[in-house]
């Protein structure tokens, strides 16, 4: 696919710090990304490279095809940010402060209410952002993002200070907007938000893309012993299987899961089983969480220094 986002050797410094330190990433259009890594790695100063709210000190950057640094304006109408912190207008409604976004953007104020009921601030609309709770600030600026149909969403850290509900809401919004070909970019450090979620992982750390694949990818790349679920008729016939030569370890929960010397050896590991009488009822791949991912990625980028 396309790039919609594609960063190419970008530096970035705030006096003697490096924010950024020759950063190359591409984020394909219509996919999603999620930037994960600890505060400071260079999530927050990556987004608003992108939107061209900070210029590089080296390096190129394209969205959309255009420079942010000469083509801001043309960006950030198809862009959307939802900040840790967004800075909303406290003296006006919510309700106001969402007009205003539409009227910016050109958008039809037939949106609002249904932009406001997604993320659950449909009841307060007609309170000054003032007294708005941070979940509550957060809920209305996600609801200003999605007014004009961004091409483009980058979300950093979206769901802090959200509720359960709240935060299902937006990993909700993020598929749907993927699945109609729109680029999301989500920046957290939080593991469980972008299970199953992002398209590409990228971990930063310093500045730095240190590694970057899809979660299957990365799984293959970084699990050294992949784990599978096997299951019998009776089960007492793999009561040895911790014994087999393709097999590291095995532990029993009801069903055994199987740690294996590598993946491609599965198949051998079933024929040997079938061989030998066991009657299979359950071969599963235990595929590794991305919490399991992150400290192996870790782990190997300790063991490269």
């Amino acid at each position: 696919m396309p790039a919609a986002i594609e960063f190419s050797h970008v530096t970035r410094r705030f006096g003697d710090v490096v924010a950024v330190d020759d950063l190359s990433i591409t984020v394909p259009e219509g996919s999603i990304t999620v930037l994960l890594g600890p505060n400071g790695a260079g999530k927050t100063t990556t987004v608003r490279l992108t939107t061209g709210a900070l210029s590089t000190d080296e390096g190129s950057i394209r969205v959309l095809g255009k420079d942010p640094a000469t083509d801001g304006d043309f960006i950030r109408a198809r862009a959307a940010v939802v900040p840790p912190k967004p800075a909303l207008y406290d003296r006006l409604t919510g309700w106001e402060n969402l007009q205003y976004t539409a009227d910016i953007f050109g958008a039809d104020h037939s949106g609002i209410a249904a932009a406001a009921a997604r993320f659950g601030i449909d009841n307060a609309l007609d309170l000054n952002v003032g007294g708005y709770s941070t979940g509550m600030r957060t809920r209305l600026a996600l609801a200003r993002a999605v007014l004009h149909d961004p091409q483009v969403l980058l979300l950093d850290e979206p769901t802090a200070g959200l509720d359960p509900e709240s935060a299902r809401a937006v990993l909700n919004l993020i598929r749907e907007l993927a699945g109609r070909g729109r680029t999301i970019v989500l920046c957290t450090h939080l593991l469980h938000e972008a299970e199953g979620v992002a398209d590409q992982v990228i971990l930063m750390g310093a500045g730095r893309a240190q590694i970057a694949g899809s979660q299957s990818d990365l799984a293959h790349r970084f699990v050294t012993n992949p784990s599978v679920i096997l299951d019998a008729e009776d089960r007492s016939t793999l009561a040895r299987i911790a014994d087999h030569e393709l097999v590291v370890s095995a532990e029993w929960n009801g069903s055994v899961h199987v740690r294996l010397t590598h993946l491609d050896h599965l198949p051998d590991l079933i024929a040997d089983l079938v061989a030998g009488g066991v009657r299979l009822t359950r071969v599963q791949p235990d595929n590794p969480t991305l919490e399991t991912l992150y400290f192996e990625m870790q782990r190997s980028l300790k063991d490269r220094v």
